[in-house]
């Protein structure tokens, strides 16, 4: 026979539609305080790209911002600080690889570069299929 059983920690709809509208939010904030540095930073930036390099054996950074029209043309000081905010709001990211940060989203993305399937360049058989 069924004996009626009541659920551990069952908490309301209510309660869950509650605690992600406040995540939305601060979500929501952190993306606009970003955007706010940023542009501070470099008036009109709206996307940063930085990339691992290399310089005379030294482990280097190269980092870009960017506008709607293109490339701003920015110091190292502008580039270092920008580089600074996104290592700052995102430690966990690895920062070993290229990333793409946009802040109109606020999504940081690793950029890899890619080639067309069409040109077999990938070398791996499951890269093939």
């Amino acid at each position: 026979m069924n004996t009626p059983q009541r659920t551990q920690h069952r908490r309301p709809r209510a309660v869950l539609a509650i605690n992600g509208a406040r995540t939305a939010r601060a979500r929501t904030t952190f993306v606009r305080v970003v955007a706010r540095q940023l542009n501070q930073i470099a008036p009109g930036t709206v996307r940063v790209h930085t990339v691992p390099t290399t310089h005379h054996g030294r482990e280097t950074r190269a980092v870009v911002l960017y506008a709607e029209a293109g490339a701003l043309d920015t110091t190292a000081e502008q580039r270092r600080a920008a580089y600074g905010l996104l290592s700052r709001a995102f430690p966990e990211a690895d920062w070993t690889r290229a990333r793409t940060y946009d802040a109109r989203t606020g999504v940081l993305v690793a950029d890899e570069p890619t080639a067309p399937a069409a040109l077999g360049l990938d070398t791996a058989p499951e890269a093939r299929q």
